[in-house]
């Protein structure tokens, strides 16, 4: 998942950059609205999360919230403020805002209302994933193959079930490196192939046919081996 922080305290920037890669989220930050603004419009420019300092250099981070929902973004809009008057939080919200968050702030806490507003906004409880014996539930990250439970990390999770979203489509390292690490495939090549080779070894169980394929020349793809041999 990646995010767009917009905040000029360095301090904050560090802080939730490095919070939020615990949960596998890719924070980018800008620290004006105006430079947001020519983030944005660029090819690259979708966010799947926005957080916005409301009191920013020159453009507040209450007009560039406003600015975000009428260039279309639909996208969760968390504010960050100093101000905890009700008349404050009223404009952020009116502005189109989903949630505010007072600072000074926890990361557990900040944490904790990015993953409410991704609930809202993906659905919850979602529904199972399962391909074959392989079950995975999203709204816990419990994973099993069959009566065993599997121990995977959050990137591992969040791999997993990208596969499993799209199980029996072969998928290439630049669509993985995009959905799943945010990022251009050339950056993450290696590490792609460093996670996928541990979560095959993960799902691998005595007796049970392989899940996790190579496509030579192609990508990758998850499916039975029925499905395999057909191609």
């Amino acid at each position: 998942m990646r995010l767009l922080l917009v905040e000029d305290d360095l301090g904050i920037q560090e802080m939730v950059r490095e919070g939020l890669s615990e949960d596998g989220i890719t924070v980018e930050v800008c620290s004006t609205s105006e430079q947001t603004m020519q983030r944005t419009i660029k090819p690259d420019g979708d966010f799947d999360f926005f957080l916005l300092d409301i009191m920013l250099p020159g453009l507040s981070g209450v007009d560039l919230c406003h600015w975000l929902r009428f260039q279309g973004h639909k996208q969760p809009i968390m504010l960050l403020t100093a101000k905890d008057s009700t008349e404050d939080k009223i404009r952020g919200l009116d502005a189109g805002a989903d949630d505010y968050l007072t600072k000074p702030f926890q990361m557990v806490e900040l944490r904790a209302r990015i993953r409410a507003l991704l609930r809202m906004v993906n659905g919850y409880p979602r529904e199972n994933l399962a391909v074959e014996d392989l079950v995975l539930d999203p709204n816990t990250g419990r994973i099993c193959r069959g009566l065993v439970e599997l121990s995977l990390s959050r990137k591992e999770t969040a791999l997993l079930e990208y596969f499993m979203r799209n199980h029996g489509r072969i998928l290439t390292r630049t669509m993985i490196a995009d959905s799943v690490w945010g990022a251009e495939t050339s950056q993450f090549t290696n590490v792609i192939d460093v996670f996928i080779n541990h979560l095959r070894n993960a799902l691998q169980q005595p007796g049970r046919p392989d899940l996790l394929h190579n496509v030579r020349g192609k990508g990758f793809r998850l499916c039975a081996l029925n499905e395999q041999e057909k191609g």
